[in-house]
């Protein structure tokens, strides 16, 4: 698809394209975003006909890469998170940060991992420092070696220092190496290599020199105490999660190197759940384009459950072009699979459970790492008609409940677009008894709003409501009654027929739709800033309902046990971790917690399995 000045702005595939143009210009309601703003520019169009489905899906990862069109999924690194290089094609290697990955580095032989969340990174490379006696000044090797006396981590075994002249090349990049093999998780070689080392120091009667490579021995099976061995069999894998929120899509991908996930990358790009199928290839083909080390196995998730029902998707062609992409670029055979069952499943769900929480990571700091959270509270300023810096602390309350057992609400208070988790409050309520949200909410107004600047417990300058016209409008009538003098604003935070941010409305009808083709930068910041409203009060409110939920029922197990109070439950639980075991246990084993003699085991035990214990 083609602009009005000739340029490339789509690449896409279709099996049969008279269909897929007449979905684009037959004159009915394009529902999804992107392509009603892609058709909105299209001026031209040209199509190449190819044999098979893999042509077609190679044919269109290479058109991407040329043209780079604008409504394609690109893959674009966040300098918010950055790499680990390793300069290999140094003859002196260095180790450092960098924010993105530099093609022509890689030609000459650097190695690239990553990227990584900036806090991850720096307690990796002061991982490596325990362990491996890099160097860590500035000096330009081999320009300066001679040039000054090694520095003082030279001497306390920390450093090889290469700058003295005395280490060779060779050996310096042979430490290098083991380093690559530490991001890639093969720890084993390293040490074996560190206690051979530690040995030999030994018996040259070196005691200070194997000091030192104990401790770097202590520090590396540190590291390895504290993975999860996720496989009985030792594999090399490669597991890919997405989720989507506030138009984008988060893809994370776990690195498991034999049976230990030892690395992740994360990414983040424009688009919706229902986008899966081109997100998915686009990242494949883009990711792993020159990529020195490919895993056997690719893990993917099941994206036809995903995508917005295209006839011409499917997912077995996918898989079978994506293997053969992955094969040609490792020289091997490589697999793609979507895990149905054992390790293989577990570790994929991890995948997909890590892309959702990186994605409400991004929402609730408003963005990438740049990002200034501030902003999304301006635009509402505006909105307002209020001046900048009028609005300084922003609540939102949710209701949450089992049917009419344990009604309670969540209040989550963000400042200056960030969550103040200190301000967060729980309410369980105390005069409803019934599943009402109206009058739940009305009660935690009331019990809110009792509290103000006098005791310590100041007025939110913004009430963000969870709905529309309706529950605004019961908000707003209890705040006006409770709070007559306060100057606290109110919007409602609308969502649509798929439970998902979709605008706001203000007091005075106005409403600002957040969705949809027309979405500018201020549309995008603002409905990021309110789905981390939306999901972080929904999140605090069911956590305490569910925390109730399970007193309830261990109330309801426990507490009608004869001689069994308070003090002897909490003995039961600290014992045994969970009343399930609690059921398991015989009377021999219940006789062991503290404070529980034979005729409280008795007791239990014929409380759950009736009399008499076989």
């Amino acid at each position: 698809m083609k602009d009005a000045s000739g340029s490339v702005i789509y690449v896409g595939k279709a099996k049969k394209l008279r269909n897929r143009l007449r979905s684009y210009f037959g004159g009915g309601t394009i529902t999804i975003p992107k392509v009603a703003a892609m058709v909105s520019h299209v001026a031209d169009f040209e199509y190449v006909v190819v044999g098979t489905e893999s042509e077609a899906l190679l044919l269109e990862a290479n058109l991407i890469k040329r043209y780079m069109p604008m409504y394609n999924i690109l893959l674009r690194d966040d300098k918010g998170y950055p790499y680990a290089c390793i300069t290999l094609n140094e003859e002196y290697p260095r180790v450092f940060k960098a924010f993105r990955e530099d093609r022509s580095l890689i030609k000459k032989g650097a190695v690239y991992f990553g990227p990584y969340m900036n806090s991850d990174l720096y307690h990796t490379l002061r991982t490596i420092e325990d362990i491996f006696p890099l160097k860590r000044c500035r000096k330009v090797l081999p320009r300066d070696i001679g040039k000054e006396r090694p520095c003082l981590n030279s001497h306390i075994g920390k450093c090889m220092a290469p700058c003295s002249g005395r280490v060779r090349s060779e050996d310096y990049r042979e430490m290098t190496r083991q380093i690559v093999d530490f991001f890639e998780g093969r720890y084993d070689g390293i040490e074996k290599a560190i206690e051979a080392d530690m040995e030999k120091a030994s018996e040259d009667l070196q005691f200070e020199k194997a000091a030192v490579l104990r401790d770097r021995l202590t520090a590396l099976r540190n590291i390895k105490k504290d993975q999860r061995v996720f496989m009985d069999i030792k594999r090399d894998v490669d597991a890919i999660g997405l989720y989507s929120d506030a138009g984008e899509t988060c893809i994370r991908k776990l690195e498991l190197r034999s049976g230990r996930i030892v690395g992740s990358s994360t990414y983040f790009v424009s688009g919706y759940i229902s986008d899966s199928p081109e997100i998915l290839t686009g990242f494949i083909t883009q990711y792993y384009e020159g990529k020195p080390k490919i895993p056997p196995t690719v893990l993917i998730p099941d994206i036809s459950g995903m995508c917005s029902g295209e006839d011409d998707f499917d997912i077995n062609e996918t898989i079978a072009f994506l293997e053969s992409f992955l094969t040609s670029e490792a020289g091997r055979k490589v697999r793609v699979h979507i895990p149905e069952r054992g390790e293989l499943k577990e570790l994929g769900e991890l995948s997909q459970s890590n892309a959702k929480e990186m994605m409400i990571r991004r929402i609730l700091r408003g963005g990438g790492a740049d990002a200034d959270p501030s902003y999304a509270v301006h635009i509402i300023e505006k909105h307002l008609g209020v001046p900048e810096g009028s609005i300084g602390r922003v609540e939102s309350y949710d209701i949450s409940n089992l049917g009419n057992d344990d009604i309670c609400a969540g209040m989550v208070v963000f400042r200056g677009g960030r969550p103040d988790k200190a301000s967060y409050r729980l309410f369980k309520m105390k005069t409803v008894m019934t599943q009402d949200d109206f009058a739940s909410m009305r009660e935690v107004l009331q019990r809110r709003l009792a509290h103000n600047e006098k005791d310590g417990f100041e007025y939110p300058s913004l009430i963000l409501v969870d709905g529309g016209k309706g529950q605004l409008t019961a908000v707003a009538d209890t705040v006006r009654q409770l709070a007559p003098d306060s100057d606290i604003r109110l919007a409602g935070m609308v969502k649509n027929n798929k439970h998902r941010t979709s605008g706001i409305l203000f007091e005075d009808g106005t409403f600002l739709k957040l969705e949809g083709e027309d979405k500018d930068e201020e549309k995008i910041v603002l409905l990021r800033f309110l789905t981390a409203v939306q999901n972080e009060v929904h999140r605090f409110a069911v956590t305490y309902q569910r925390k109730l939920s399970g007193k309830r029922n261990l109330k309801y197990k426990l507490e009608s046990i004869e001689g069994i109070g308070p003090a002897k439950r909490k003995a039961l639980l600290s014992y045994f971790g969970t009343i399930k075991a609690v059921e398991d246990a015989s009377v021999g084993e219940l006789i062991k917690a503290p404070g529980i003699g034979a005729r409280d085991a008795s007791n239990i035990y014929e409380h759950f399995h009736g009399k008499g214990e076989s």
